[in-house]
């Protein structure tokens, strides 16, 4: 189990794209929903401290292989979203990753959109299965009331205990499932979908309790 700490954001991305000297975060991963899309289709994904700044084509996953998750763990994800210009694209966290490259996909996903809603699902090779459906919550906080600033800032969080899963956001819980409804162990990632400027400026695991 690996945990990777970022500090909270307080440099925005400012300095025009083709001025900034940025590679790919080494041992990241990319896969796309789409057959056939390419790494070429993919605006943005560098390490650019703190944390990791992704902005999207289509929609796919991102992960490094060393961080994963065993047992009982805490997974927590915090992301600042950026302008999504109207578009309701959902972005959050995935645990129980397996077989990310082949044709056995599986992965727990835990995603928020603009708009203040959550959604839980699963995926199992090209198969999805809605855990739980959209549901509005008032703890999720929307790009509208960012305020003065130019982003909003989410915190995800995922509490793997032994018989129950939490699912939290900013502190909040929003559903408890349990845990041998879902694919818990394995490893731990992003998930964004088509066309969204987002920072993660942190992701990580930790054992729980």
């Amino acid at each position: 189990m690996r945990t990777l700490r970022a500090l909270p954001l307080v440099v925005l991305l400012a300095t025009p794209l083709a001025a900034q000297d940025l590679q790919r975060p080494e041992g990241w991963n990319v896969r796309f929903d789409r057959p056939g899309s390419t790494e070429a289709d993919l605006e943005m994904f560098v390490e650019m401290p703190p944390g990791w700044h992704i902005t999207t084509g289509p929609a796919g996953i991102f992960w490094s292989p060393d961080i994963t998750a065993s047992g009982s763990f805490r997974a927590e994800m915090e992301v600042f979203l950026f302008d999504p210009e109207g578009r309701r694209e959902a972005f959050g966290i995935f645990f129980g990753g397996r077989d990310l490259e082949g044709d056995g996909q599986a992965y727990t996903y835990f995603l928020i959109r603009d708009g203040g809603q959550f959604l839980i699902k699963r995926r199992r090779g090209d198969d999805t299965d809605e855990v739980t459906p959209w549901a509005s919550r008032d703890a999720i906080r929307s790009y509208a009331g960012r305020g003065d600033e130019v982003s909003i800032r989410n915190v995800l969080t995922v509490e793997a205990g032994r018989e129950n899963v939490r699912f939290l956001v900013n502190g909040r819980e929003l559903a408890v499932l349990p845990r041998a409804d879902l694919d818990v162990e394995g490893t731990v990632g992003l998930r964004v979908n088509h066309r969204l400027n987002l920072h993660v400026s942190r992701l990580e695991v930790r054992p729980l309790g």
